[in-house]
């Protein structure tokens, strides 16, 4: 079955790779952005407004059968709370009671793991976790998803990790600019496991959550099956690149001992310590991730090398 979609943020990383496979599939798709995009003969650019204005969602809405709301202010130098949530909440609180207005018959909402924890968990995560987010950014998204669920839209909320892919920006970028040094890394030792996410994982988790029953108003984690070591991640990085891992055994705390010396408390978090989810909810409701982790590591730097 086809459906006209509308889909905001669609200039973004995500919403980038998600158009051209919707309308691939056969969708049609209105695809808001701030950014020009390219249309197609199934893609409608339009211009997506100002979140931070009152605006009418109803032209956007306008004959469209299923919403994904990807857009919103993302982490940001000298954000607060008080940005994040009338952004990125309200824009979500009025784009559901819009939804309800019109014969919408799902809105699938983009949030994000940090809206159940912080950038490490020392315990495997599951939805059933009571959820802990601990940036203005993650609480404004965590604030979202509950206003979505009380408006009564039907609805599927997607809470993936770090997604990577081709262009992948921030933490992504920053463990490739660290692979691409040209010298030994001190990372030999970082046993811990980070799950990662394929951006054509998510796609697919998005196409499961289009007109899926099993998915109608559910919340998902959404990460890749198997994580994988720090270690292994550098590692991986580095051989798609045509390299050698060329990880020398350092122990983790002289590393984090200079980190906190720097200043740079927050690396740590990102490199030292884990953060492992169990997407088991998702994959029983009918997804089927078509990467592993290390097969899309491989995939992404193939590209950017292309």
């Amino acid at each position: 079955m086809s459906f006209r979609i509308l889909v905001t943020g669609a200039s973004g990383f995500i919403g980038s790779a998600l158009v051209p496979a919707l309308a691939s599939a056969g969708h049609h798709v209105r695809a808001a952005s701030r950014q020009p995009i390219r249309g197609g003969e199934s893609i409608d650019p339009v211009e997506l407004p100002d979140f931070e204005d009152n605006f009418d969602w109803g032209p956007l809405l306008a004959g469209i059968d299923i919403v994904i709301h990807l857009a919103a202010v993302a982490h940001r130098q000298g954000g607060d709370a008080v940005d994040y949530d009338k952004v990125n909440r309200g824009a979500a609180v009025s784009l559901s009671e819009a939804c309800l207005r019109h014969p919408v018959r799902r809105l699938i909402f983009l949030s994000s793991i940090g809206a159940q924890t912080g950038s490490a968990s020392d315990r495997v995560l599951t939805e059933d976790d009571e959820p802990h987010p601990v940036t203005g950014y993650d609480q404004a998204k965590l604030a979202a998803e509950v206003a979505i669920r009380k408006s009564g839209v039907p609805h599927t909320i997607l809470r993936p990790v770090i997604v990577y892919g081709p262009n992948a920006k921030a933490n992504i970028a920053f463990l490739v600019r660290i692979a691409a040094l040209p010298l030994p890394l001190p990372l030999g030792s970082f046993h811990n496991r980070r799950s990662l996410l394929a951006i054509g994982n998510l796609v697919e988790a998005i196409m499961l959550s289009l007109d899926s029953p099993s998915t109608l108003n559910e919340t998902f984690i959404a990460a890749d099956p198997e994580a994988m070591s720090i270690a292994e991640i550098f590692g991986c990085l580095r051989e798609a690149d045509g390299g050698r891992a060329r990880l020398v055994s350092v122990p983790p705390r002289l590393i984090k001992g200079l980190l906190d010396l720097a200043g740079r408390g927050t690396v740590w978090d990102r490199i030292g310590r884990d953060l492992v989810v169990n997407p088991a909810k998702l994959l029983q409701a009918g997804w089927e991730p078509s990467v592993t982790t290390r097969e899309g590591l491989r995939k992404m730097i193939s590209k950017a090398s292309a």
